[in-house]
């Protein structure tokens, strides 16, 4: 990371995490009736925001109310793919949070009655609330794409929310020919995780390389660049074949931009065909992840706005539309902060410390935000961004800190980027421990 060391970077992540949560647990004791949040969804953000509020002020009853009982991570998942790490090394169950005293029901939320302050359950359950904190995640924008919808992603799987679609995917790549062709589609912007489209190429680029050498994989994008841009073009150059000069070239990867007619317009699920304005590519596998929205409950409780994000409060992650409700993660509109895992961990903290404070009748804290996003291209080649975000109380707005963060230099160091490797394991390891145990 240039212009920043690592230590640097970490200790101003700590202070900023501080700053989050930084008035003292024993001020939150809450007299008389207890109070209530409900949290729906369980990921990152859902799942760190009860940990923390309970953390925070352990006399405050918080319920999850999550769907699945199981969690598998965005993050990490395009290992998975490649064949370097198992499905079962990204899935985390709730256990831990109800070590800490959360109530985690496993039901799918059907309706959040802002007026009355009830969450509704699909099982017939209803839950009342002082506070509700939503963290939907994404939802995809199933018209975008011509011939591409839920019922063909199941055989056509889009793998960007991780789990059985994950599994899906890496049996298809293992039993495509070599000499087949992967044909990906990421999505237009803003989405979940933007640099995880071209890891993913990478990883696959890996596995092919080290079983399928013939393959190829196309890209077919409707940006002109993309997150880690760069970073990622060195590294399929110096891994995989790919030529930046020529990119839609003779290498392993070949990468059609928008600019040069990448952008899709339809898909044939039948004969496996992507149609875009460079003309028709014919894929064995095929990845299609669509342009995103926010989660479905977002939608029916009337959080989202006519671009289809929940616009919230930076400072306490609050809605703009219904007041008690806050949203965290990757349907809210936080910007500059990306929708990551980590910045919907470090919002969930900010949320938890403002929502304890709000129960308590105080003012919420000023917080401060962190980020950093890890990518693999190769073993033995890992890159990151990181960036520390700060509250402006003038202009009601979350900002970026001047100087902070940075970015893995674009010379390559092979002792370096070992190191960042094992730098972004070490940093799973503690994210997933930090929200689930």
């Amino acid at each position: 990371m240039s212009n920043f060391t690592r230590r640097k970077f970490l200790k101003a992540g700590i202070a900023a995490a501080v700053a989050g949560t930084s008035m003292s647990y024993g001020s939150f004791a809450i007299g008389g009736a207890k109070k209530k949040v409900v949290v729906v969804g369980g990921g990152i953000g859902g799942a760190t925001a009860a940990k923390y509020i309970r953390m925070m002020d352990p006399s405050v009853d918080v319920t999850v109310i999550e769907a699945n009982k199981d969690y598998y991570t965005c993050f990490m998942s395009n290992e998975v793919l490649s064949g370097e790490r198992t499905l079962d090394s990204i899935k985390f169950g709730y256990t831990g949070l109800a070590k800490h005293g959360v109530n985690v029901v496993h039901d799918m939320v059907t309706g959040i009655d802002a007026d009355k302050r009830v969450v509704k359950t699909a099982g017939g359950d209803s839950f009342s609330y002082d506070r509700c904190i939503v963290a939907p995640g994404i939802d995809f924008k199933w018209d975008a794409i011509e011939g591409y919808d839920a019922k063909i992603a199941e055989n056509t799987p889009h793998a960007w929310k991780a789990g059985s679609q994950t599994a899906t995917l890496r049996k298809q790549l293992e039993g495509m020919k070599d000499g087949g062709s992967f044909v990906m589609v990421p999505p237009t912007n803003p989405f979940r995780c933007p640099p995880g489209p071209y890891e993913r190429v990478a990883q696959i680029a890996h596995y092919f390389q080290q079983h399928k050498p013939k393959s190829s994989i196309i890209i077919l994008d409707p940006k002109k660049k993309f997150s880690k841009f760069g970073l990622f073009k060195a590294g399929w150059q110096r891994h995989f074949g790919y030529d930046p000069e020529n990119p839609t070239g003779d290498g392993m990867i070949k990468w059609i931009n928008s600019e040069a007619g990448g952008t899709v317009s339809s898909y044939d699920a039948g004969s496996k065909t992507v149609t875009a304005k460079a003309g028709k590519f014919k894929g064995d596998v095929v990845n299609i992840i669509p342009p995103q929205k926010a989660g479905k409950i977002a939608f029916s409780a009337g959080l989202t706005n006519d671009k289809g994000w929940c616009p919230i409060n930076g400072k306490t992650f609050e809605s703009t539309i219904h007041k008690n409700i806050h949203v965290v993660g990757d349907s809210s509109i936080s910007s500059p902060m990306p929708k990551s895992g980590y910045a919907a961990n470090s919002q969930a903290k900010v949320c938890a410390a403002a929502v304890v404070a709000m129960l308590q009748g105080d003012g919420a804290p000023t917080p401060s935000y962190v980020n950093t996003c890890y990518s693999i291209i190769a073993p033995g080649d890992g890159i990151s961004v990181a960036k520390v975000y700060a509250y402006d109380e003038s202009a009601g707005k979350i900002i970026k800190v001047k100087g902070s963060g940075g970015l893995t230099p674009s010379e390559f160091d092979p002792e370096l980027r070992a190191r960042e490797q094992q730098y972004a394991y070490s940093w799973f390891n503690n994210i997933t421990s930090d929200v689930f145990k």
